[in-house]
């Protein structure tokens, strides 16, 4: 919603100018990413993508000539259509890689979408018992990881599980109810990934990243039953009213978070409304800046979710391009 100030009668006002937009400068290493893993079903589906003149790019190359330099990829078991599985992951992995991005995996451990509402077990796994649960687990996840670092590929991130709040693989991996079997669960997660790529940094992924009680009770839990992490990935999704309180408090947590567990932190998954770009660019100008300035460099980076996603592609408004597919002011601050 635009608004304007009131007209002035006073023929000696002078008129200022809007400074230009200036991105925020970061480590070398501070990871500025986007989660794409919708791509490949939006080109099926006939959907291009184009840079600011209007020419056709491919995605990976044009978000790379707009300052990104990292991609996460969510991975499901057996997903409808084959979208997210493991041969639509190694084909956009491959993608990533040969436009010198570095690339996050994000293991749901379901189907379908796994988030705080619902942790879903594949089809294939819901009659397993948990001790078969946890190897069938491990085993999934080091197949996957295999299966890039064989063809060349070595992610330099990898999720297990995303936005556990309360676990995954429900209901035996809940953690409210059974946080032993959580934390069994996300150490067979870690130690497939480390059995596969020694190099790969593990990433535990929890919402709403303002939030420092989740974060405490669910990485309590976590160290005190055997839960290994490398990293804590967060969200977070403010609105366009309260992105600077969200911000603040979201710095608060890591912080505290980095002294509290000697962990540093990602923030994993960013979004604001598609149609509101110059206030998402400020947004995410200011997360950037704060998740850059956190001591130690612990402060690891920041990812957009689903950037690409425009016309409101699958219900989500919250991608950065517009809708004749030109990505939107939003992403200058990767710039």
């Amino acid at each position: 919603m635009s608004c304007s100030k009131s007209s002035s009668n006073n023929s000696s006002s002078t008129t200022t100018t809007t400074p230009p937009y200036t991105a925020p400068v970061v480590a070398s290493t501070f990871a500025k990413g986007a989660d794409v893993s919708w791509v490949t079903q939006m080109e099926a589906s006939g959907y291009k993508f184009y840079d600011a003149s209007g020419a056709q790019q491919d995605l990976f190359t044009l978000l790379k000539s707009l300052g990104f330099n990292s991609i996460r990829l969510r991975a499901w078991v057996n997903p409808a259509g084959g979208w997210c599985n493991t041969a639509d992951v190694y084909a956009k992995a491959v993608r990533a890689k040969n436009a010198g991005m570095k690339i996050d995996i994000d293991f749901h451990y379901s189907d379908s979408f796994a988030d705080p509402s619902k942790q879903n077990k594949p089809a294939a796994w819901a009659s397993l018992d948990f001790p078969t649960l946890v190897s069938t687990l491990s085993t999934y996840t080091k197949s996957v990881i295999d299966t890039l670092v064989n063809n060349g590929i070595t992610p330099d991130w990898a999720q297990v599980g995303n936005e556990v709040d309360d676990g995954i693989l429900w209901e035996d991996g809940r953690a409210s109810t059974n946080m032993a079997n959580f934390a069994a669960l996300e150490l067979a997660g870690y130690n497939a990934i480390k059995a596969a790529s020694p190099s790969t940094k593990v990433i535990v992924h929890v919402s709403n990243g303002f939030n420092n009680s989740l974060f405490e009770y669910l990485f309590d839990g976590l160290k005190n039953n055997g839960g290994k992490w490398d990293i804590i990935g967060m969200s977070l999704y403010p609105s366009t009213t309260n992105y600077n309180t969200l911000d603040q408090q979201c710095l608060a947590n890591i912080n505290t978070l980095v002294a509290r567990y000697n962990t540093p932190v990602m923030i994993v998954e960013v979004g604001m409304e598609e149609d509101q770009a110059t206030t998402t660019r400020a947004f995410l100008s200011d997360i950037i800046t704060k998740v850059n300035s956190v001591s130690g460099g612990n402060g690891l980076g920041v990812f957009y979710w689903e950037p690409e996603a425009y016309n409101s592609w699958q219900g989500y408004g919250l991608g950065a391009f517009d809708p004749t597919g030109k990505p939107t002011a939003a992403l200058d601050a990767f710039k």
